[in-house]
């Protein structure tokens, strides 16, 4: 093996290696020891990074005392761009400041579909027009100068987030837009099944009726009037026979569509009430059947859910239906026979699977008489009609009542109170013209009105108090018949009137008190009345 000095410059070694055709020469000091070995593939590579060392200094001095003089940038510079472009995961798209196409990376097309082969050394407006994309943001960076980003849509349905930015040369003009594309149509279908969520939620909330409320939180109270109508539905209520529930307002009609609910097949599944007298036309329309995207000035722009699909595969109750116009009534006849329905603006029917339990306050038959209801959609929402009673003529039902909801109450508002028994014995024979619901709102102002523990009649209101609600005996009928044939003076047939009605309220109630609350009166007063006039109660 030859030796070399260990001063010899690098070119002389790479000479006397070729020259020789030596692989390694042994490298010696200047006392003449071996000091190591130099290979040739030591002295190429040492060539090599003088040679690059150089061409980087020259661009450096080329670009002037601004230019960076950034060894790893000029290692960089040596990687092929399409590598570092097909290493990244969003895509990519080139074009030249007329709107060529010069590049694209494996990204782009992964996400689009498009191959490098359709696109490159095309004009954008020609794939425009080609239908590979709906918009070109690469045009309008090129006409605007300035970065732009914008939803794309593909010719498979599929939306991409496109932002151009503009590249300039050393003297400012444009050179190339760099486009980069990202896939966000799962983020829009996340996003859109979120925003239906919310709707479902939101329709839930408005529409769903929770054991919890009023009306609902009573454990069935029944007497022998309303016995009967809780069997017939507990009869049917296993299977999805429509039916349609009669009776006063407040009589607890939703109750009884809750309990068809809560034993049928359907338990499981959402318990939705729509009263059909509370909303316009067009918003009941909206909300029961839903819309499509764009149906009309102000809707959502993509369009809500009816609670016909939100009720899927459980219960909708549509209180008054009688109150439903005739064009809905048409629509909603085809929901009874076909479990189809169209959503407004919509073109396509859409299912649905739920029971449609009924109620109305209003004489249905006779209402079909008059031409207000379509006879087809009355007996197919008719197939077992239950009629609930009045309160008046649950007597039996009434203390329960009352008793359930002041527990109800004086627990929500955190009080004490308890019924005078002369109460609920007055409020027995009260006539009750608004049902369970005036018993719930009387209750509840009772609770929270009253300032002392015990409710006494002098706090009932003034409609509780009078005859409680019974028909008061018209004069002529009260007076007796000898003072009536005899021609009496007024202050006779005044007092003999006076003295009757005291015998029948006294009759009727078991204290003086609930009497005298009856005829209005106080109790001393009353007292003073039945000495006058020698009356005594019959214990």
């Amino acid at each position: 093996m030859q030796n070399v000095e260990q001063d010899l410059k690098l070119e002389a070694a790479l000479a006397l290696l070729e020259r020789q055709s030596l692989e390694a020469v042994e490298v010696i000091d200047t006392r003449g020891e071996v000091i190591g070995v130099l290979t040739r593939q030591e002295v190429e590579s040492a060539a090599e990074r003088k040679e690059r060392l150089a061409r980087s200094n020259q661009r450096t001095l080329a670009a002037g005392p601004d230019g960076p003089p950034d060894t790893a940038t000029d290692l960089l510079a040596e990687v092929p761009v399409q590598r570092v472009l097909d290493a990244l995961h969003d895509g990519v798209y080139i074009t030249d400041a007329l709107g060529v196409t010069v590049a694209i990376n494996q990204a782009y097309e992964r996400i689009t579909g498009l191959k490098r082969s359709d696109v490159l050394g095309r004009h954008m407006q020609e794939l425009v027009r080609r239908g590979y994309i709906s918009k070109s943001v690469s045009l309008e960076v090129i006409r605007d100068g300035k970065p732009v980003t914008l939803v794309q849509s593909l010719h498979d349905g599929r939306k991409i987030l496109v932002s151009g930015l503009p590249m300039h040369a050393r003297d400012g003009a444009l050179s190339h837009v760099v486009t980069s594309v990202r896939d966000i149509t799962e983020l829009l279908r996340a996003k859109h099944a979120q925003e239906q969520l919310r709707q479902l939620h939101s329709l839930h909330e408005t529409y769903s009726v929770n054991a919890g409320t009023d009306e609902q939180a009573l454990e069935l109270v029944t007497s022998e009037a309303t016995a009967a109508c809780f069997a017939l539905a507990e009869r049917v209520a296993a299977t999805d026979v429509k039916v349609l529930i009669q009776g006063e307002t407040g009589t607890g009609k939703t109750l009884l569509a809750r309990y068809l609910h809560e034993h049928s097949e359907r338990s499981a599944g959402v318990f939705l009430e729509l009263n059909c007298a509370a909303l316009p036309e067009g918003l009941l329309e909206a909300e029961l059947f839903g819309y499509a995207p764009g149906a009309f000035t102000g809707a959502n722009a993509r369009g809500k859910q009816g609670l016909l699909d939100v009720a899927n595969g459980g219960t909708l109750f549509l209180d008054e239906i009688g109150d439903l116009p005739l064009s809905l009534q048409a629509k909603l006849l085809k929901v009874v026979e076909e479990q189809r329905f169209m959503p407004v603006g919509g073109t396509e029917l859409r299912r649905t699977n739920l029971r449609l339990l009924t109620a109305s306050h209003h004489d249905l038959a006779a209402r079909v008489r008059e031409g207000r209801f379509r006879e087809d959609l009355y007996y197919r929402l008719s197939v077992v009609p239950i009629t609930l009673p009045p309160l008046r003529e649950r007597r039996g039902e009434v203390i329960p009542l009352l008793r359930h909801y002041l527990g109800h109450f004086c627990q929500r508002h955190a009080r004490v109170r308890h019924f005078d028994p002369e109460v609920l014995e007055l409020l027995a024979s009260h006539q009750w013209p608004g049902n369970i619901r005036e018993l719930i709102n009387l209750v509840e102002r009772l609770v929270v009105t009253t300032d002392q523990t015990l409710i006494t009649t002098d706090m009932l209101p003034a409609e509780c108090l009078g005859p409680g609600g019974l028909a008061a005996p018209s004069a002529a009928a009260t007076i007796p018949a000898g003072v009536r044939e005899n021609h009496a003076t007024l202050t006779q047939c005044t007092q003999a009137l006076e003295r009757e009605l005291i015998h029948r309220a006294l009759e009727r109630h078991a204290t003086t008190r609930a009497a005298a609350s009856s005829l209005g009166i106080n109790q001393s007063t009353l007292v003073k009345k039945m000495q006058k006039y020698a009356i005594r109660r019959q214990r």
